[in-house]
């Protein structure tokens, strides 16, 4: 079996642009995978193409040897955009071997060991009354894991004053009269979207009384481990922390320094399974459980429930879309995973279990898109 083409496509579809990649062989058998460079996808479709070039005539079998050609084969290895198209192909090559071996992609990662996958249901309501009214609605679902956002957006071209320093006062408030409204039986977290500095997150966390979060996602950036070790000496709420990383060298200082404590993993960015099930095993020697990231398209979601069966560390998988709307998903993908009883079943189809309307998707517009600008008060930019 060889590989014959490798194609990327990127269009808009929902509220972000959907960036696939598709591999077939000489046997008729293909695959799908996705990437997740979001607002950056015309640098992925850029590198996917550099990379067909020495990907056609080769076993798609040999994945492994792939993945280190990709990664190694070039002067400047790794980084955010070579790691997002090496995912994507990483995940359409292991869909179309386990087709070809007609057994789910899991059983190439060593077999199922959960029958459902457990998930996390997440409130984007802006703070206030409506979030608590929305919580309630989650948990009168039988929702017993649930996270809150920000609860503040944006446009890219109107850009959205935010002073962290105050808006931490707003959100503690509301975080506060949210976990006193759910109890102590549901598990409540919180994705700052590192939008806070050391000090300002040491703040957020003491004006609140001591158990309503569970989780804290991304309160920093992440691009000093020394910065989050620092705060991790400060705070005893667990953090949630790695949509951002793209390797097991990202992952490694958080890990060995035990610095996080789920790892909030993006398949679609960390190198796609190969590199994903790396990460795995190096968490699990931490008992760092894995929270993986699922904001794309129903491909990122049926990867994403394949890595969760087939790993032993695994918390809770992260809904997508929080509004529920998947008018334009059922649109353009086959199958697409469904929510059972608050989780998604693993299937024993071949493969990832979805397939592609490629006819529909190969004509779609590509969007331009630039995430929200967030400005604080004296004009100078902050982050989003």
């Amino acid at each position: 079996m060889r590989i014959t083409d490798v194609k990327a496509y990127g269009f808009w579809a929902g509220m972000r642009n959907v960036c696939l990649v598709k591999v077939e062989t000489d046997q008729g058998v293909y695959g799908w995978g996705e990437s997740g460079l979001s607002g950056r996808e015309k640098a992925v479709i850029g590198a996917v193409q550099h990379f067909r070039e020495f990907l056609i005539g080769r076993d798609p079998r040999q994945i492994g040897a792939l993945w280190q050609e990709m990664y190694r084969g070039q002067y400047f290895e790794g980084g955010r955009v070579l790691a997002a198209a090496i995912a994507a192909i990483d995940i359409a090559l292991h869909d179309l071997v386990a087709k070809s071996l007609n057994v789910p992609v899991y059983q190439l990662l060593g077999g199922k060991q959960r029958n459902h996958i457990p998930l996390f249901a997440t409130s984007a309501k802006p703070m206030g009354p409506e979030l608590i009214e929305d919580v309630l609605k989650l948990k009168s679902e039988g929702w017993n894991v649930i996270r809150t956002t920000h609860g503040l957006n944006g446009v890219a071209d109107k850009p959205t004053v935010l002073e962290p320093s105050e808006n931490l006062v707003l959100i503690a408030k509301w975080l506060t009269k949210a976990k006193e409204a759910l109890g102590d039986e549901v598990i409540f977290g919180m994705d700052y979207h590192h939008r806070l500095s050391v000090p300002e997150t040491v703040s957020f966390i003491k004006r609140m009384p001591r158990g309503t979060l569970d989780f804290i996602e991304e309160p920093i950036r992440d691009e000093s481990p020394a910065a989050y070790e620092a705060l991790r000496q400060m705070c005893d709420v667990p953090f949630a922390i790695g949509e951002e990383f793209t390797s097991k060298w990202d992952f490694a200082p958080y890990v060995e320094k035990n610095i996080t404590n789920y790892g909030r993993i993006d398949i679609c960015n960390a190198g796609g399974f190969t590199e994903s099930m790396k990460i795995a095993a190096m968490c699990e020697s931490h008992y760092i459980d894995m929270m993986p990231h699922n904001p794309l398209s129903p491909v990122c979601t049926a990867a994403s429930i394949h890595y969760c069966a087939a790993i032993g560390n695994m918390a809770w998988l992260e809904l997508n879309p929080y509004d529920g709307d998947m008018s334009d998903f059922d649109r353009f993908f086959v199958d697409r995973p469904l929510v059972k009883n608050n989780a998604f079943e693993v299937i024993d189809k071949p493969g990832l279990g979805i397939d592609v309307n490629e006819d529909l998707i190969k004509n779609l517009d590509f969007k331009f898109w630039e995430a929200p600008r967030l400005i604080k008060k004296d004009g100078s930019y902050t982050n989003w």
